[in-house]
C-alpha cells in the first residue's frame, strides 16, 4: 500500500508540473498573438555629427597609413594616429634616445667585464649616473 501511495503522489506531481508548463507556454503564445506586428515603428538612423564625421575620416586615413604595420606596432600607431598626435609621437625624444644609447654602452661594458648580480647592478648604477 505504501508503494502505491508513493507512485500515486509522483504521478500527481508530474501531472501538475506538465500542466503548469503548458499554462506558461500558452500565456506566452497568447501574449505574442495579441501584440500587433505593425506596432513597432521603424527606427531612423541619425545623421553623424561633425565630430563623428571627423573621427571617421581620421580612422580611414590612419588605416591607410597603417596598412604595412602589424601587431603591437600597428596598435601603437593607430592609438597615436587616432588621438591626432604627430606620426612620430611613438618615437623616443632626443633625451630618451641619449639615455637609451648610454644604457646600451653601459650594458656592453658590463658584458665585457663579465659582471653578474650585485656587481652588475652597482656598475650599471654608477655608469648610468644614478
Amino acid at each position: 500500500m505504501r508503494g502505491l501511495s508513493a507512485v500515486l503522489l509522483v504521478s500527481i506531481l508530474a501531472a501538475a508540473q506538465v500542466a503548469c508548463g503548458q499554462d506558461k507556454d500558452k500565456a506566452t503564445t497568447e501574449k505574442k498573438a495579441t501584440t500587433p506586428a505593425h506596432s513597432k515603428e521603424p527606427t531612423q538612423k541619425k545623421a553623424p555629427t561633425e565630430a563623428q564625421k571627423k573621427q571617421q575620416a581620421r580612422m580611414n586615413a590612419c588605416n591607410k597609413q597603417a596598412a604595412d604595420k602589424k601587431g603591437d606596432e600597428r596598435k601603437k600607431f593607430m592609438s597615436t594616429c587616432l588621438k591626432g598626435q604627430d606620426k612620430t609621437a611613438g618615437a623616443p625624444s632626443a633625451k630618451q634616445k641619449a639615455q637609451q644609447d648610454r644604457m646600451g654602452d653601459c650594458n656592453r661594458q658590463a658584458n665585457l667585464r663579465n659582471l653578474k648580480s650585485e656587481d652588475r647592478k652597482r656598475f650599471m648604477s654608477t655608469c648610468l649616473g644614478g
